[in-house]
């Protein structure tokens, strides 16, 4: 499959940080790039946006893996994104000479999902953190999270009370899933559905300054 697009905006001088934000279903590379100035307004951080690979039949936008069920990524359509991220931050690491201890993964809804895929997988580098909005740790066959090595992994976690696309319970699931493993996270539910939070945004800036160590 060809590389994947994307869009970034650069940190106002030397990045201090890179934060990768995947978007959700159906969405495209554009759709989380007005966040950066929000998360990181000092423009510290190399802020990109890598658009899925996947287009699908009579479903707008792009995709990063087919949904039998929520919860249950298509094995195939999962592999193959993990397969074309994991190139995409190798070269984003060296193109830029940050490292994944200066990374923080995120995004929102299957970009929350690949996200946790990305960083929990046992042959990937784990990251400062993961900035999880809305998503959960997906079930797949074949693939399982990695949590014993990556302890020191901060980890936020958004959701809505209200959510009818991704239910609570799924958020609920990923905090007592890395807490159990000793992850150190920080969780917030909200009255609301499938969204971000605008009262959210302050406590991810703080918590993305915390977790660069900036």
């Amino acid at each position: 499959m060809a590389a994947l697009e994307y869009q970034e905006r650069p940190a106002a001088g030397q990045p201090h940080g890179l934060l990768v934000l995947h978007h959700g279903r159906g969405a495209d590379q554009h759709d989380l790039l007005p966040l950066a100035d929000v998360f990181d307004p000092e423009r510290r951080l190399h802020v990109v946006t890598p658009q899925a690979p996947f287009q699908l039949p009579g479903a707008p936008g792009f995709h990063w893996y087919v949904v039998p069920r929520v919860g249950y990524p298509e094995p195939k359509t999962f592999d193959e994104s993990r397969e074309l991220l994991s190139s995409f931050h190798d070269e984003l690491w060296a193109r830029t000479g940050l490292t994944p201890k200066q990374t923080v993964l995120g995004g929102f809804s299957q970009g929350t999902v690949m996200s946790y895929a990305m960083a929990l997988s046992a042959e990937r580098p784990a990251p400062a953190g993961v900035l999880a909005l809305s998503g959960f740790i997906p079930a797949v066959p074949g693939w399982e999270p990695s949590l014993s090595d990556r302890q020191s992994m901060r980890v936020l976690i958004s959701h809505g009370r209200l959510d009818p696309v991704i239910g609570v319970q799924f958020g609920q699931q990923a905090r007592e899933v890395l807490e159990a493993a000793g992850l150190p996270v920080d969780y917030r539910e909200f009255e609301g559905g499938h969204n971000v939070d605008p009262r959210d945004l302050p406590r991810a800036v703080a918590w993305l300054s915390a977790t660069l160590g900036r």
